[in-house]
């Protein structure tokens, strides 16, 4: 029987972390980095993959950053060869990509069918699923022929509670919860139990693309973001740093029994009623 550290010990694994230059990805990949793990960050900027995988290796970990895009399938499939050559198959998948756009967002002064931008919805389901579906295509296939590796989406509060404005983002994180399970039930049927798929659904953490509607110019909070402090019993945003449990939790052999799941991060918003 292992000892509870050695379950936690990922030496000798590979992650790759779409979105990898981001606030929540990259936190996600230095705690993998932390225990032992080789990481590499995938993204659309080149200047911020680079500081971000000198971060990593400046701390010890064996790291590489690789610029693609999440929907450029093509793309993928050369980092793919990049990262058997450098590091063997793929263990760890956390697609962390993601986003939103305003075209796809009805705000209080706006009507669903006057003001939705159908292009801007179709982008929003296309970065967040897609963004998700592609990525798992390609390097997860390793493990496939391996018969082990761990797969996490990352999900968000949006699929599961009705979240005013941000109607196209949570209909595509609610496919993402959808795809997350299917995922694990196809893996268990035709590769067995080694090919786990699970999702981490974050509930509200400041990042760069939600600054702007949860913080005024001088850092205040806006009236939305006292709303979501409201819903949420812990009263505060979640720290970046604060998914690093979970993603470690789910990437290890400490979850070797978990697949399917939907875990949420949320400082109990997704248990309150709001009574």
């Amino acid at each position: 029987m292992a000892d509870g550290q050695s379950l936690f010990d990922l030496t000798g694994k590979t992650a790759v972390i779409t979105g990898g230059s981001g606030v929540l990805g990259f936190a996600m990949a230095q705690g993998l980095a932390g225990v032992g793990a080789s990481v590499v960050l995938i993204g659309r900027n080149p200047e911020k993959l680079a500081e971000k995988t000198e971060a990593l290796t400046s701390a010890g970990a064996r790291a590489m950053g690789i610029a693609a895009d999440v929907l450029d399938e093509k793309n993928l499939g050369k980092a793919a060869v990049t990262i058997r050559d450098a590091f063997g198959g793929v263990d760890i998948l956390i697609n962390s990509a993601g986003g939103n756009r305003p075209g796809a967002v009805i705000n209080p002064d706006q009507d669903f069918f006057r003001d939705l931008d159908i292009e801007a919805f179709r982008q929003v389901h296309a970065l967040n699923l897609d963004g998700t579906l592609l990525p798992t295509l390609v390097f997860a296939r390793s493990m496939a022929e391996q018969g082990r590796g761990s797969i996490i989406n990352i999900s968000s509060m949006a699929s599961q509670r009705a979240i005013t404005r941000v109607m196209g983002y949570s209909a595509a994180k609610a496919a993402v919860d959808n795809f997350t399970r299917w995922m694990a039930v196809e893996m268990a049927h035709k590769y067995g139990e080694g090919v786990r798929v699970n999702a981490i659904a974050p509930g509200f953490f400041l990042t760069e693309q939600n600054r702007a509607l949860l913080t005024n110019p001088d850092g205040s909070l806006t009236s939305r973001a006292k709303t979501i402090l409201a819903m949420t019993p812990f009263k505060r945003f979640g720290k970046p740093e604060e998914l690093m449990g979970t993603a470690i939790w789910l990437a290890s052999e400490a979850s070797a029994f978990v697949s399917g799941t939907v875990i949420p991060v949320d400082g109990a918003f997704s248990a309150f009623s709001g009574v």
